[in-house]
């Protein structure tokens, strides 16, 4: 071949012919091939919401020359003497207009994209705004208006006057649904069936002891059965209820239960007579017993709109006989009852229908401090173990469950998806989910707060 030939492309000899391979051409043909696909390359072209998945300075905007010149700097700064480092200064801000020192090396046009919405980066590096939601835009925390689960309950009671949950220290929740009562294993999932009560008798109320595996059933009866549900095992039958016994309360070894002629009995578990002191303060159904966190005050409520105050026998875990308090400003049924966890002196009461409030007292004055109207019957309390707020669960119209922000009841979220009015609350040993039993049949777990263990770390 000869010299104007050279650089070409390469040919391939056949006998006497010569035959030239083509290079293919850069600029695509007009006319398409009826055998080529002309579906487009995926996310070909395609540009990432907000302009970009990566932060990429301008280059138009960057003084390279500058920014090798500020690179370099670092290494030979420690060479220059000192008088020479300030003529080397306002030399460079009259050639350049101003101080380099406070020039950037890259340039940026415009800001690091958003995340797309949804988006959730473990690392919390790249993406550090995502969507915010409403309830962290009005100045409070993010609180799911889902339940995080929901269980099946099947054949509980829609009965307002008796107490069929509760939550133990151990993370056991105990249900009564009938004449059964199963336990719910919340760390494993495991779930274990008490024996079944004989004959036409049903469970009517519930309550763990505060430390242990101990669990005080109460029978239509009259009865109060103490079980270790360690070794599922029955240890006593305590008698002394000519009726239902509707409301269980513990403090320490004392079991205090109510019931429906509307007498309260202390039993001692640990003595063979248990009966320590009986109690005549309610004319009709007693469906609420609560012992404050301190163990000086019992609380009853019943179906007579009567909220009584019995205080502790000195040196002992039971009260006196004659009431410290009488309250009667409840139009209705005193069922809800909660103690404030940080000041054991402050109990919230809430009425039924006829009544609707939440009433908050100090029992050491004898005095309302505040009364809410929640314009639906109240069937439940529960204060935050961890937070100032309490949870009320609701009936008619909306069978919702509210949290109010304490002091100033300010509604703080309210949780809807019961189709009947929620019956009980009760909350986890760490504070951080609500568990709502409704007439639905149907248990919801709503994870409404942060762990107890995160909001001590948050607060330290």
């Amino acid at each position: 071949m000869n010299a104007s030939t050279s650089n070409k492309t390469p040919t391939k000899r056949t006998g006497s012919d010569v035959v030239r391979k083509k290079t293919p051409s850069k600029t695509p043909s007009k006319s398409k091939s009826p055998s080529r696909s002309t579906t487009p390359t995926p996310n070909k072209g395609a540009k990432t919401p907000n302009g970009g998945d990566r932060f990429i300075p301008s280059r138009s905007n960057s003084n390279f020359d500058l920014g090798h010149f500020k690179i370099n700097q670092a290494t030979e700064e420690s060479e220059v003497p000192s008088p020479q480092k300030e003529m080397q200064r306002i030399m460079s801000e009259n050639l350049h207009g101003n101080d380099i020192s406070k020039q950037r090396i890259l340039a940026y046009q415009n800001k690091a994209p958003e995340a797309p919405e949804g988006f959730q980066n473990p690392m919390r590096i790249i993406y550090t705004q995502t969507k915010t939601p409403a309830s962290v835009k009005s100045g409070s925390r993010y609180i799911p208006q889902a339940p995080d689960r929901i269980l099946d309950a099947p054949d509980i009671i829609d009965d307002y006057y008796l107490n069929l949950m509760d939550w133990s220290a151990n993370n056991l929740l105990a249900v009564a649904l009938g004449s059964n009562v199963y336990l719910w294993n919340a760390g494993t999932g495991n779930i274990e069936q008490l024996p079944e009560l004989e004959g036409n008798d049903y469970v009517c109320s519930l309550s763990w002891i505060q430390e242990g595996d101990y669990l005080a059933v109460g029978t239509t009866t009259g009865t109060v059965e103490l079980w270790d549900c360690s070794k599922m095992k029955r240890l006593r039958i305590m008698e002394g209820h000519s009726a239902r016994v509707g409301a269980l309360s513990w403090n320490s070894y004392i079991l205090s239960s109510g019931c429906r002629s509307g007498q309260i009995i202390h039993h001692d578990v640990r003595q063979r007579d248990h009966i320590v002191a009986s109690i005549n303060g309610h004319s009709q159904e007693v469906c609420g017993l609560k012992w404050s966190t301190d163990g000086k005050y019992l609380a009853s409520g019943g179906n007579d709109n009567v909220l009584n105050i019995w205080q502790a026998v000195s040196g002992s875990h039971h009260s006196h006989t004659q009431a410290l308090h009488t309250f009667t400003s409840h139009q209705a049924a005193v069922k809800a009852l909660a103690w404030c966890p940080w000041k054991p002196n402050i109990l919230a009461s809430g009425g039924g229908t006829a009544d609707r409030c939440i009433k908050f007292w100090n029992v050491n004055s004898g005095t309302c401090l505040n009364t809410v109207d929640t314009k639906s019957q109240v069937c439940s309390l529960l204060w935050s173990s961890t937070y100032s707020e309490l949870v009320s669960g609701h009936g008619f119209a909306n069978n919702q469950l509210i949290i109010w922000k304490y002091p100033l009841m300010n509604k703080v979220a309210e949780l809807t998806g019961h189709t009947a009015r929620v019956l009980h609350l009760a909350m986890s040993p760490d504070g951080s989910t609500v568990l709502s039993a409704g007439a639905d049949e149907t248990l919801r777990l709503w994870k409404s707060y942060l762990p107890e263990v995160y909001v001590n770390l948050a607060r330290n």
